[in-house]
């Protein structure tokens, strides 16, 4: 065979090659074949979230809400979930700058303000803790019984806090001449 005439037949066949490859106009791909099965609805990825972190699965439920952020956006559900899964990892930093982020986006959304209460809790703010667990029982109108036990922890824990503040602290009385005494302390 002559040259050109293989040259002419490589071409034809790469390029036969390539157009299986390419996206038509409307960027889609190749159609698939006849028979095959069409995928209309896919599971939504809060739900696909909420299961795996029902069954302890908090890496794969993350990947799951950011699936659901990509087609949802990021909205109060998603940050609210992706915060609650990061909780559950103990990322607590990560946790309270998503759920920040998801009470800017709802200020009314009552999960939220209760797993942030949880991360402050985490990360000894016991104070701050009680004042958002306040704001989620207000919210929920009393609701809630997983928030009323976690206001009664927050507060019992800064009354326990300011208790124990004040016996860390040793005094002694210390004589200053000949009738005077002086009561000194220290933390």
């Amino acid at each position: 065979m002559r040259p050109s005439l293989i040259l002419l037949i490589t071409t034809v066949l790469l390029s036969a090659c390539a157009q299986q490859n390419r996206l038509d106009a409307f960027g889609q791909g190749p159609k698939a074949p006849r028979g095959t099965a069409e995928i209309e609805d896919t599971v939504d990825g809060l739900i696909v979230g909420h299961r795996l972190m029902s069954s302890g699965q908090y890496e794969l439920a993350i990947r799951a809400y950011l699936r659901a952020a990509n087609e949802q956006g990021f909205n109060v559900d998603v940050l609210s979930a992706l915060g609650s899964a990061n909780l559950k990892l103990g990322r607590l930093n990560q946790a309270e700058k998503l759920l920040r982020n998801a009470i800017e986006k709802d200020e009314r959304f009552v999960p939220a303000w209760n797993n942030l209460g949880v991360v402050l809790m985490e990360l000894d703010r016991a104070g701050e803790a009680r004042q958002v667990f306040k704001t989620a029982f207000a919210l929920d109108s009393g609701q809630s019984a997983d928030i009323r036990e976690n206001l009664r922890v927050a507060i019992a824990r800064t009354e326990d806090s300011a208790t124990n503040d004040q016996n860390n602290y040793n005094f002694s009385l210390v004589r200053r001449g000949s009738s005077t005494y002086e009561l000194l302390s220290t933390p």
